[in-house]
C-alpha cells in the first residue's frame, strides 16, 4: 500500500515508530497529485516547496527527540478562503486573484504549530456560494467516483482531494452544508462543528452568523484528530466560545449503548429525498439499533422554513461582507476609464464577481433595503428563532438527530437548474440556521455513488457525534471504499 493511501492516524503511527519520514509522505502525496490532479482538478494552487520545507523541519525535530503532536508530519490541504500568509488566497474569485494575505488564519496557525505540511489550496465555489464547485472562477473540480459528476460544494476541492488520496486531511468551511454535502457526495467524513467551537479569524466571510470551519477526513478517527488540532477559544474572534475542548480521539471508544437517536421525519420521508438515499439511511438506522442506540422518528415542525430563511439571511450578510471589495483598498481594480468613484466600484465588481455572487449580493441588498427590511430580513430572523427552538426541544429527548446529508447522490455537470442546486442543501441548512454540530459519514452507495448519513448534535456535543459515527463506522465497511481513478 502506498503512503498516500494511508489514513492520517496510520501515517502518525508510522512516523512515531520512525518507519517513514514526513518528507517521504509529502513526496508520496505529490506523486499522487501528479498522477490524478489532471482528472480531478481539486487544487487551485500547489505549495510543494513549502510542504517539503515544513516536512524537513518536522523530521529534524523528531530526530532531535523533540515532543511533537499527533499530526506532526501529516500533510493537509486547505480551502482557498482561509488566509495563508504569503500564499495565494483567492476565494476562487477574480476579484482576489492576486491576493496574498499578510497573516495566517487561526486554524492555519494551529496546523502549522502542530507540524502539518500544507500541500496546497483547494478549489471552491466563488466566495463559498454554491453546492457543486461549478461556480469557481478558475476551474471545475470533478468527483473522483465519477469524473462526469460534481463533487459537491462549496468545499468540493477539499472533499475531492481527500477522496482521491491527494491529501489525507483537508480544511473546509460550512455555511449551509459546504463541508457535509461534498463529504457525502465524495464518500468521506466531514464535520461542521458547533458555531463558535472553531475560530473564524482569517476566514474570508460569506455569511458571518452561519460560517464555520471544519475538517475533512477518510475516517472518524482522523476527523477527531484534526478537530483536536483546530478547536478552542481565540481572543481574535469574538464569536469563538470559551468552552473546554475534550480529547475527541479519547471519546471514540465509549460506545453508544443507550444513546437516544431521533430520526427527522421531514428530512427522511419528505419530498425530494431520493429512494436510494432514503434506503441507505434507514439501513444505517438498523445498524445503530443493533449497536444499542434507541432510535425513533421525530418531527421538527418549522424545519421546512429553513431554506427560505437561509436565502434571506445568507445573502443579506454576504451583501454586507462583500461590500469591502470595491477596487480601492485591495484586490482587483478595473483598468477601464471611469467617470467617478461609483463608476470605479461598479466596473470593478462587474469584472471581479461571478454571476452567482452578484445575484446573492443583489438579493441581500434588496432584503436589507428601506421598506423591505421588516418584511424579509427581520421576519427571517424570527423564523430562525423558531427553527432553533425546534432543535432545543429535540435535545430534551434525544442525544443525536439523524437524516440524510444530501437528498441525492452526486449529479452530472449541468444536470440541475439553479433551483435544484439550491435545494441540494435542504438537509444541511437547518444545522447552520440553529448553530449546532453536524457530521456526515459514508453509509452506502446508490447507483454506484456514495451516500452520506448526517448525524446532528446539540451545541458543543462534537464528542457524542464522533462517538456515534465511530461506532457505526466500525460496524460497517463503507469508509474503506476508495474510487478507482
Amino acid at each position: 500500500m502506498e503512503l498516500y493511501e494511508l489514513t492520517a492516524h496510520q501515517l502518525s503511527e508510522r512516523l512515531g515508530t520512525g518507519e517513514v519520514s514526513s518528507r517521504e509522505i509529502v513526496t508520496s502525496c505529490y506523486d499522487r497529485i501528479e498522477a490524478v490532479e489532471g482528472k480531478v482538478q481539486a487544487f487551485v494552487s500547489q505549495t510543494r516547496q513549502l510542504a517539503e520545507q515544513q516536512a524537513a523541519e518536522i523530521d529534524q525535530k523528531r530526530a532531535a527527540g523533540e515532543e511533537l503532536g499527533a499530526l506532526a508530519g501529516v500533510p493537509i490541504a486547505v480551502k482557498d478562503l482561509l488566509c495563508t500568509k504569503g500564499l495565494p488566497t483567492t476565494c476562487c474569485s477574480q476579484i482576489l486573484e492576486n491576493f496574498h494575505p499578510p497573516y495566517d488564519a487561526t486554524v492555519i496557525e494551529r496546523c502549522r504549530q502542530a507540524g502539518m505540511p500544507i500541500v496546497g489550496k483547494t478549489n471552491m465555489d466563488e466566495f463559498a456560494m454554491g453546492s457543486s464547485t461549478e461556480n469557481s472562477a478558475f476551474q471545475v473540480t470533478r468527483n473522483p467516483w465519477d469524473l462526469e459528476t460534481i463533487p459537491g460544494g462549496s468545499s468540493g476541492g477539499s472533499a475531492a482531494a481527500v477522496a482521491a488520496c491527494e491529501a489525507p486531511l483537508a480544511l473546509g468551511s460550512d455555511t449551509g452544508g459546504s463541508i457535509r454535502q461534498p463529504a457525502a457526495l465524495c464518500g468521506i467524513v466531514g464535520m461542521k462543528p458547533t458555531y463558535g467551537r472553531v475560530s473564524r479569524y482569517g476566514l474570508i466571510a460569506y455569511a458571518s452568523s452561519l460560517d464555520q470551519i471544519g475538517p475533512f477526513a477518510r475516517d472518524v478517527t482522523d476527523c477527531a484528530m484534526l478537530l483536536n488540532t483546530i478547536a478552542g477559544p481565540d481572543d481574535r474572534d469574538a464569536t469563538c466560545a470559551d468552552v473546554p475542548v475534550p480529547d475527541y480521539v479519547a471519546c471514540l471508544q465509549q460506545g453508544v449503548e443507550g444513546l437516544k437517536v431521533g430520526i427527522i421525519q421531514e428530512l427522511v420521508h419528505g419530498e425530494g429525498i431520493h429512494p436510494g438515499v432514503k434506503g441507505r439511511v434507514l439501513e444505517a438506522v438498523d445498524t445503530l439499533q443493533e449497536l444499542g442506540c434507541e432510535c425513533e422518528e421525530t418531527s421538527l415542525p418549522n424545519i421546512d422554513y429553513s431554506m427560505p430563511v437561509y436565502y434571506i439571511i445568507a445573502p443579506a450578510e454576504c451583501s454586507s461582507n462583500l461590500a469591502r471589495y470595491d477596487g480601492v483598498r485591495y484586490g482587483h481594480r478595473t483598468t477601464k476609464p471611469v467617470s467617478d468613484i461609483y463608476d470605479l466600484f461598479a466596473k470593478t465588481r462587474a469584472e471581479g464577481f461571478g454571476e452567482e455572487v452578484r445575484l446573492r449580493i443583489m438579493l441581500g441588498t434588496y432584503a436589507l433595503s428601506a421598506g423591505y427590511y421588516d418584511a424579509y430580513y427581520l421576519k427571517a430572523l424570527k423564523v430562525r428563532t423558531l427553527i432553533k427552538s425546534d432543535f432545543d426541544a429535540a435535545w430534551e429527548k434525544y442525544d443525536v438527530l439523524l437524516c440524510p446529508t444530501s437528498p441525492t447522490v452526486a449529479w452530472k455537470f449541468g444536470e440541475f437548474d439553479q433551483l435544484a442546486l439550491k435545494l441540494a442543501d435542504i438537509c444541511t441548512i437547518p444545522v447552520n440556521i440553529a448553530g449546532v454540530a453536524g457530521l456526515s459519514i459514508p453509509c452506502g452507495f446508490d447507483d454506484g455513488m456514495p451516500v452520506g448519513l448526517q448525524l446532528i448534535g446539540k451545541p458543543f456535543s462534537e464528542d457524542i457525534l464522533l462517538r456515534a459515527a465511530y461506532a457505526y463506522e466500525q460496524a460497517t465497511e463503507w469508509h474503506k471504499q476508495r474510487p478507482e481513478l
